[in-house]
């Protein structure tokens, strides 16, 4: 509906029988309908014989009534009469009870109506194909063993429906015992000579019924689809487009959603931008993959013994060749949800844990990184990585102060009594302390711990100034940059975080900081929402999960906070250190950028926890200079990281940049 134009009414008599407020509630009311009846048109295939119960319903006789008021507004007699409404509450029951699938509307339900191709859409994308410069045959690969009919004739339908035509579909049945499996397969290879087909002589299982699919292939790329699961009309469009704008890709991969068997879509996997790390802790990239042929066969396939993650290890393995990594975020696959599949429950295919265990565990003997995987508990699939550390290198921990000596104390004591690290040392900076509880504590840890040092600063506070002045006082090999309103939690912390810094692809190091009350403060970094940057799960409680398991694993985001960050020295100072033009805000985004720019990765590590009694050492930013130097410092990280601040890619486009919970973007 057009929004109410703004006009003078014709008189007082018309003023007196039509108030500002009727209409008002009348729009609002008929705002509500119209969505549920868009909705309905949307569902139309399955809700079409009852759209002429609609017309007959308090919805109709609304839009008539409103209908005769626009009529009336705009011409020369006076309205000489009020419609009387029924409450919304009925409106909506009426509608909701005509519509009962409508009542369980979802934030995906408005997502996919939103951004769904229609029909005309995908027939642009037919038209678009035939004249991209580049056409790759993508080779369609799908392993087939005793599938329902209905499920495997909706796959093999969905390639069919696709609105790039330069595809082969390389089906490869693995002796299925049902024979109406090779009939159906016959079926379709009979209708569309792009479909190839090979029936082995006995079940060797996925990982080898997916090479004798992968022998049949001959296209440039391959891409993977299960015999149960659909792609949706443009998902092979998406990936040609792709490769025209990226001809060096050699894996791509898309968001994705599941199907259940009533035809219902739901649970969408809005995934980031490739982040090595998150996939060492969870296979996340999952469905859609497709990837060039010539590297998927130069290591040798799909290994036999790592079936049920056959896929995770085939990109351990092929990332290891490359780091060509791109993704598509749309949804451009669904997983079918049933008994049998792990993707109603990972009781399903047990055995695909055992080999995701292996096959990362090798992953990290071949790429020089031993250590130990812990399983996550209750999640099965979900890794924390362990690294062993090569040689205990010094860490410098820096502490800017200024008075507050009980929250020094607390955060000193806490580094004091339950760091097993055995080589750090810390640095306090005391910049411009007046309290004499303050040169009491000082004093005292000068005396207590014989690594301590302390330095007097007198300059006007510059956070990115004071710790750069810091880091030329210090020796270690690996900077800690610690808040003093923090307190460890976790005895192991700093050994975690060495671990981590220690890689030669890490870059910044952080943590799970935790307010008092036990709800998450920082679990990583996101640039671009909130206006400029949040915390991921803000106000989340700490045992919470996170949006697909990034809270308890560890994951890659674009920064980590100051308040507890670690780097290599020699990293720090490559970059020039903190830039001194950002006295208070984002000096520890950028320092986490510059590093990125590097092509260096950052890290959140759930198993290293701290409090963080937020700014009670500063205090908050709520005076007009503090505002405007804010706007100041704001505006310089949007100049100057433009294209990470309005896009992080760790962080997917369609969900929310108003909130720090990972919802779908409000459409």
């Amino acid at each position: 509906m057009n929004e109410r134009r703004k006009m003078p009414y014709r008189s007082t008599a018309l003023q007196a029988k039509v108030s500002q407020q009727q209409i008002d509630r009348l729009q609002t009311e008929l705002r509500h309908c119209k969505r549920d009846l868009l909705l309905a048109i949307a569902e139309r295939d399955q809700y079409r014989g009852r759209l002429a119960a609609m017309e007959s319903s308090k919805f109709w006789q609304i839009r008539t009534r409103w209908l005769q008021i626009r009529q009336k507004l705009g011409g020369k007699e006076s309205l000489d009469w009020t419609p009387e409404l029924p409450p919304i509450e009925q409106i909506e029951a009426e509608i909701a009870q005509e519509f009962p699938k409508i009542q369980r509307e979802t934030p995906y339900d408005r997502w996919r109506i939103a951004n769904t191709p229609r029909a005309a859409d995908l027939e642009r994308m037919v038209q678009m194909a035939e004249i991209l410069p580049a056409k790759p045959t993508i080779s369609v690969l799908m392993p087939v063993y005793n599938p329902p009919e209905a499920y495997l004739r909706s796959a093999i339908e969905s390639v069919l429906a696709q609105a790039y035509s330069y595809w082969e579909l390389c089906i490869a049945d693995d002796a299925s015992t049902d024979a109406n499996v090779r009939s159906i397969i016959k079926e379709y290879a009979a209708i569309d000579s792009r479909i190839k087909i090979a029936f082995r002589p006995e079940n060797g299982h996925i990982s080898a019924c997916s090479n004798s699919a992968l022998e049949l292939a001959t296209g440039e790329y391959i891409a993977l689809l299960d015999h149960d699961d659909l792609l949706s009309p443009d998902a092979l469009f998406e990936i040609a487009l792709l490769l025209n704008r990226h001809p060096e890709a050699d894996m791509i991969y898309s968001d994705e959603d599941k199907i259940d068997e009533q035809g219902n879509f739901s649970t969408p996997y809005f995934k980031p931008d490739w982040s090595p790390d998150s996939f060492l802790s969870r296979m996340y990239t999952c469905h859609l993959g497709a990837y060039r042929r010539s590297i998927v066969q130069d290591i040798g396939g799909f290994r036999i013994g790592y079936e049920g993650s056959q896929d995770y290890d085939l990109v351990l393995r092929l990332t290891e060749k490359t780091q060509q990594v791109f993704h598509i975020p749309k949804i451009l696959y669904h997983w079918r949800i049933h008994p049998q599949s792990t993707a109603q429950t990972a009781a399903a295919k047990p055995y695909a844990y055992d080999a995701s265990d292996r096959a990362l565990a090798e992953a990290l003997e071949r790429r020089g990184e031993p250590g130990k995987l812990l399983p996550i508990d209750r999640s099965p699939g979900n890794y924390i990585v362990r690294y062993d550390i090569k040689k205990q290198g010094l860490v410098s921990v820096i502490i800017p102060t200024k008075d507050k000596a009980a929250l020094l104390d607390r955060c000193l004591t806490s580094i004091y009594e339950k760091t097993t690290y055995p080589n750090y040392e810390i640095i306090l900076i005391d910049n411009n302390s007046v309290e004499l509880e303050t040169s009491e504590l000082i004093q005292k840890w000068r005396t207590k711990f014989d690594r301590f040092q302390c330095r007097r600063l007198e300059i006007p506070f510059n956070y990115a100034r004071i710790n750069n002045l810091a880091v030329q006082q210090s020796s270690g090999e690996y900077l800690l940059f610690l808040n003093n309103d923090v307190e460890v939690i976790t005895p192991d912390w700093m050994t975690a975080m060495v671990e981590q810094a220690q890689r030669r692809s890490i870059g910044a190091v952080g943590a799970l900081l935790l307010y008092p009350d036990n709800t998450i403060q920082h679990a990583g970094v996101v640039l671009g929402i909130c206006a400029y940057s949040g915390h991921s799960h803000k106000h989340f409680p700490a045992e919470a999960s996170g949006y697909l398991n990034s809270i308890i694993g560890i994951t890659n985001y674009s920064a980590v906070t100051g308040a507890c960050l670690m780097c290599k020295r020699s990293d720090f100072e490559a970059i020039g250190g903190f830039d001194e033009n950002l006295a208070v805000s984002f000096n520890d985004i950028d320092l986490c950028l510059k590093l990125m720019a590097q092509g260096l990765h950052h890290v959140y590590l759930p198993h290293v926890k701290l409090y963080h009694y937020e700014s009670q050492s500063r205090g908050q930013d709520n005076t007009s200079e503090k505002r405007d130097r804010f706007l100041r410092e704001a505006n310089y990280m949007m100049q100057r990281w433009e294209k990470w601040m309005q896009r992080d890619p760790h962080y997917n486009p369609n969900l929310t940049i108003h909130r720090q919970d990972y919802s779908i973007r409000e459409c």
